[in-house]
């Protein structure tokens, strides 16, 4: 066990230390080594750096999947920080419609291209979570980020939402697999007793162009790389398809950060 520990905070060490050859070009700069080192000294260490780097090569991916996670870390605490400081915008918005308890004290904020294939495969699971989560206040917002037939979805959408449609309009489109097109548009809200006409007209509408616009604008801010992307209150964000169970995971989280 001894050599095991010792062997372990070796490689963590030399994944640290190349993880500074990696930031500081290939040597070690004089600020990121300590002061007391002669130069003769500083050069020695880099030299054992890279016999070991030779030797077992996995120490530079090590350092490598290290300063990922650093990146990623500090990434994700500036967009939860830009959610800290635009709560109104991004969880009380008057655009957006709200499933789940109005009320609800564990807020999530969910992103979502109506294009988007893994949009689409949270969707049942997403459901069944507004089902066994009396407090959970969800928050949909939807962004075009998959081209043309993306920006005639949400348009759509936001424009059914004018009409007191938006969720069954949203899941009838987001469930139907035939070609976009405007006809299918329209078929669908005629389908569902809306006015085919008055949306087709709403979609181009300053309200629904505002709308979608501050939506990009917001994804844009915490440097949303995909949909879906659910934040979580303001204590973290989940990229990608989240299962039931790392949403319900989430909430529990947040709930205990809550009381």
């Amino acid at each position: 066990m001894k050599k095991l520990i010792t062997f372990s905070f070796k490689r963590a060490a030399l994944a640290g230390a190349a993880s500074l050859l990696l930031l500081c070009g290939g040597a070690v700069s004089a600020q990121a080594a300590d002061s007391s080192f002669s130069p003769a000294q500083r050069a020695e260490i880099v030299e054992i750096l890279r016999n070991a780097l030779r030797t077992d090569p996995s120490i530079l991916s090590d350092a490598i999947s290290s300063l990922q996670a650093q990146a990623s870390a500090r990434k994700a605490s500036s967009a939860l920080e830009t959610v800290r400081r635009n709560r109104a915008q991004y969880g009380q918005s008057t655009t957006d419609v709200v499933l789940g308890n109005k009320s609800g004290k564990l807020e999530v904020v969910e992103f979502y291209d109506p294009r988007c294939q893994y949009c689409r495969k949270v969707l049942g699971d997403v459901d069944h979570l507004l089902g066994s989560e009396p407090d959970l206040r969800l928050v949909l917002k939807v962004i075009p980020v998959l081209g043309p037939n993306s920006v005639m979805d949400a348009q759509a959408i936001m424009a059914a939402g004018l009409q007191g449609k938006y969720v069954p309009f949203q899941k009838a489109l987001m469930t139907d697999s035939s070609a976009p097109s405007a006809e299918r548009i329209h078929r669908i809200a005629e389908n569902l007793g809306l006015d085919a006409d008055r949306l087709q007209k709403d979609m181009k509408s300053p309200a629904v162009t505002a709308a979608l616009s501050k939506n990009v604008e917001l994804a844009k801010a915490i440097d949303l790389e995909g949909t879906p992307t659910f934040i979580i209150g303001d204590r973290e964000i989940i990229p990608g398809a989240a299962s039931e169970s790392d949403l319900k995971a989430a909430l529990d989280r947040l709930r205990k950060a809550t009381h």
